[in-house]
């Protein structure tokens, strides 16, 4: 769907954004609550350390927010369409924002880090590999 090279390839698919080849999060399954912001620290493929510099991914809220906000504005634009009252359409709102939560945390993370990290298919850092392998096992 997406090239591989693009920053939504990286998005979409949960990928590391320098190599777009490791796993960004451990479990894919963003409905698996217990594991939903649990990353990597290193790409398993590349070695590239996620986190830039320490509380680096607390720039990824304001992503977050903009998301939630986004999708408000949209389910409530649509509610409001299929003839909802406005108590039926903030109800609808809730529970929007409920169920999407787990992957509004997720992509608003990837988002914010394709916007700092760089797609680079030749980067590789094999010391990372190397301690993400003795920390796994």
């Amino acid at each position: 769907m997406f090239k591989k090279g693009s920053k939504l390839y990286s998005i979409v698919n949960n990928k590391c954004p320098k190599c777009h080849e490791g796993d960004f999060f451990i479990d894919n399954n963003p409905l698996h609550l217990t594991k939903v912001m649990k990353m990597n620290t290193h790409c398993p493929q590349c070695g590239f350390k996620y986190e830039i510099e320490p509380s680096f991914f607390y720039g990824a809220m304001y992503v977050s927010y903009g998301l939630t906000v986004a999708l408000s504005v949209i389910t409530f634009i649509v509610f409001y369409l299929l003839g909802l009252t406005l108590l039926q359409s903030f109800i609808g709102i809730i529970i929007m924002l409920i169920l999407f939560t787990p992957i509004t945390l997720r992509i608003a993370r990837l988002i914010y880090a394709n916007i700092f990290i760089h797609f680079d298919p030749k980067y590789k850092n094999e010391k990372n590999i190397q301690n993400q392998k003795k920390s796994e096992g």
